[in-house]
């Protein structure tokens, strides 16, 4: 038997899969997976079903899935293979807008129904975090929870670890996972060895049914070819990013801040440079200039904060080469 050969995460897949009216049941299983919780969704109403293209030139407009369960919760289901500028407050924007657009003249605050974002990432979103899921609610700073009316669902799917010799015995979000990250290169026998739940051989009907289907087949090359253009794109425009940045000594966006690091930089070498003489003193300030301004990009591209520009002075040559050195191969390990 063929494997299947079609990748839950290219969009288009994604969206048939979990966003069709006719397979809820997939839905409902994936969603108690994620969620977790003692009530247990039994059903729901797919508010933007697949309906496949509706003219020529919309074979390429894909949305997310965005649903709502039997306790009036709506739920917005996405995949992402890249993690864009800006994609921690397009996820809060776009959970909150959810929540907020219920609220129309006439209707009280307690009639609010909670709103849930589920983002399934094939790169992590946080590449130090070594969790599967991660669960964002609106808590206090000791974990006294204020509301979970707003919740954001991460699946970083790189962040898998399980593998087929244990898959049968994990969780269901681990099952998950695992089916979304290698259903591709499985058969359908493979499927129901590994997965006893019938959720997952209807699934996985679902992707053959792509296969074997010339019109969906096409669409779905279609997205595949899109998803890896942007992709290749958005890696090309971080390296040129990257090394601009570096070679200049000036963080993308906040040069303000890198030209005080530098000026910062030269002072403390001149200031040395009365000891060691002025000439030496300068060229170490421009040099040690140079590591923080890269330093700081660094830290803009990862979104981090420290050390700051201010705390990077007291720093050596040495240790500002290796905590560069540390900080590209944290960039490097994002990507991957």
């Amino acid at each position: 038997m063929t494997v299947i050969g079609i990748c839950p995460t290219v969009d288009f897949a994604f969206k048939l899969l979990f966003g069709s009216p006719e397979h809820t049941r997939i839905t409902i299983h994936f969603l108690n997976a994620i969620l977790g919780q003692a009530f247990q969704i039994t059903a729901i109403t797919i508010r933007n079903p697949f309906l496949g293209k509706a003219t020529e030139d919309d074979k390429l407009s894909i949305l997310d899935i965005l649903a709502s369960d039997d306790r009036g919760r709506i739920i917005n289901i996405e995949i992402q293979t890249t993690v864009p500028a800006g994609m921690h407050q397009r996820l809060t924007y776009y959970v909150s807008s959810l929540y907020s657009e219920q609220l129309t003249q006439g209707v009280n605050y307690t009639s609010l129904h909670p709103a849930i974002s589920i983002c399934v990432l094939t790169k992590p979103m946080y590449p130090e975090d070594l969790r599967l899921h991660l669960d964002f609610r609106l808590r206090d700073t000791s974990g006294l929870l204020l509301t979970d009316d707003l919740q954001v669902h991460l699946l970083q799917l790189s962040k898998l670890t399980v593998t087929a010799q244990n898959v049968a015995e994990a969780s269901p979000i681990v099952k998950w996972a695992y089916f979304l990250v290698n259903a591709e290169n499985m058969t359908l026998d493979d499927v129901r060895r590994f997965f006893p739940e019938i959720e997952f051989a209807e699934a996985a009907g679902v992707l053959n049914m792509i296969s074997q289907n010339p019109e969906q087949r096409q669409l779905y090359e279609a997205r595949l070819k899109f998803q890896r253009d942007e992709a290749a794109r958005l890696e090309g425009a971080i390296n040129e990013g990257i090394e601009k940045g570096i070679s200049q000594g000036i963080p993308l966006g906040i040069s303000q801040g890198i030209s005080q690091g530098i000026s910062q930089g030269i002072s403390q070498g001149i200031s040395q440079g009365r000891v060691l003489g002025h000439q030496e003193g300068l060229r170490e300030g421009i040099e040690k200039g140079t590591l923080i301004g890269r330093i700081t990009t660094l830290q803009e591209l990862l979104g981090v904060v420290e050390p700051t520009a201010d705390e990077l002075i007291s720093f050596s040559e040495s240790q500002l080469s290796e905590l560069a050195e540390r900080l590209k191969r944290q960039l490097r390990t994002r990507g991957e």
